[in-house]
């Protein structure tokens, strides 16, 4: 009966230990995973911020929604991964949102370098650019001029060209056509060139 005593002891210290390793790994992926939602959650915002800019310059153009399906809120459910439980201290909901949303949502982060939480818009950024230009440009050439003050951003001509339409459709910019080309330009700096349409303000 005496031997009992010590083996019992044994045993526990055996088992605290176990399960306070347990409880620190818990721990430490619970803030790594927290860590990697909230950067999830920031490049979301910021994507959600650029749809919302794309959608209104898509209804100043006058031209219909295309039919997509909206994006799941951040609260949305997620499928429960794969379990691997030692059978001690399991508390629901620490690991379900992490990494079914981290498997969608990496690759297209990773095609994005971490786009810009505050700043302007890219609707601000081509109005401003087109007002210290002297001459008309084209929506390749805004697009580059842009590409390379904001490399921190994902400037793609077309979307460029939507926008500048968009200033268009709202007397902010101004359009003209040199052959086969179009070109923009700001009211003021069209009222303070010469009038002629085609090819009169091309210079070197």
């Amino acid at each position: 009966m005496s031997e009992s005593a010590p083996d019992t002891t044994e045993l526990t210290s055996q088992y605290s230990t176990q399960v306070a390793g347990d409880l620190e790994r818990n721990l430490k992926e619970q803030e790594r995973l927290s860590g990697e939602i909230e950067a999830l959650q920031g490049q979301l915002a910021a994507l959600r911020h650029d749809h919302t800019v794309l959608l209104n310059i898509q209804q100043v153009l006058g031209t219909p929604p295309p039919a997509v399906s909206s994006p799941a809120p951040p609260d949305a459910a997620v499928p429960a991964p794969r379990k691997r439980s030692t059978g001690r201290d399991k508390r629901p909901g620490t690991r379900k949102a992490a990494a079914p949303a981290r498997e969608r949502t990496a690759k297209k982060a990773a095609a994005k370098a971490s786009p810009a939480r505050s700043g302007p818009t890219l609707v601000e950024l081509v109005r401003e650019h087109l007002a210290e230009q002297k001459e008309p440009r084209s929506a390749a050439e805004v697009s580059t001029a842009l590409g390379r003050l904001h490399p921190d951003r994902t400037i793609k001509p077309t979307v460029v060209r939507t926008t500048l339409e968009g200033l268009v459709a709202r007397n902010q910019a101004q359009r003209t056509k040199q052959g086969t080309s179009v070109f923009y330009t700001t009211p003021d700096a069209d009222e303070g060139s010469a009038p002629a349409e085609d090819g009169s303000r091309q210079s070197d």
